[in-house]
């Protein structure tokens, strides 16, 4: 099964009051925003012990929600160097929370990982605790869900740092490409918020001097 390819706008956030904004904010520009619903997700970022996957460019996320764990494979990012678009490979499946793929259940993503980690183990290189708020995005019908993040670094068992971070998903079926850059435009208009050419996962480990 071929990779879905994943598109969406990133920013990062200087301190709350963007968040509290786009919680409440009825419209970004004459797009439409939906209520705002509450989400808990912990994401726990694999990697074999020698990092087969960073070297091959691929992350590896088992997201912990509602009772919930899935895995997602993204790949190497298609965006150029200080871009809010990032547009990348990924593909999603469910799973649990052992670190043991073969008992997963089968799917595309189970086995890429696979492939990527060869006879390696997979270690937890570090975790990311989220509180999200997010709303639907909408035109005509919907076009994303946009993401207001309040993250937790954790690192063996300790918290190591935390980030506020604005993301919009866009759906596969958007219509046009002009659509991403007004969404954007209308994010970066709004004070405190700036565009994040980094992934979370990039983001944390820069708060993580010596883990790779």
């Amino acid at each position: 099964m071929a990779a879905s390819l994943e598109v969406e706008l990133k920013l990062r956030a200087e301190d709350e009051e963007p968040l509290r904004q786009l919680a409440t904010l009825e419209r970004l520009g004459h797009y439409r925003l939906g209520p705002a619903s509450e989400a808990r997700e912990v994401d726990r970022y694999l990697d074999t012990p020698d990092g087969r996957l960073s070297a091959a460019q691929w992350a590896c996320r088992l997201r912990s929600r509602d009772g919930r764990v899935l895995i997602s494979l993204k790949g190497p990012a298609e965006h150029d160097a200080g871009d809010a678009i990032h547009r990348r490979p990924e593909l999603e499946g469910p799973a649990d929370d052992e670190l043991a793929p073969l008992a997963w259940p089968p799917s595309a993503a189970r086995d890429q990982l696979l492939r990527l980690a060869g006879d390696q183990p997979l270690l937890e290189r570090l975790a990311l605790e989220q509180q999200r708020t997010e709303r639907a995005v909408t035109d005509d019908g919907p076009l994303g869900t946009l993401s207001l993040d309040r993250v937790r670094v954790m690192h063996a068992g300790l918290e190591r740092g935390r980030f506020l971070a604005v993301e919009l998903e866009l759906l596969s079926v958007t219509p046009d490409e002009h659509v991403a850059d007004e969404l954007l435009g209308e994010l970066r208009a709004i004070d405190g918020l700036l565009p994040e050419p980094r992934s979370k996962l990039e983001r944390a480990l820069d708060l993580l001097p010596g883990v790779t």
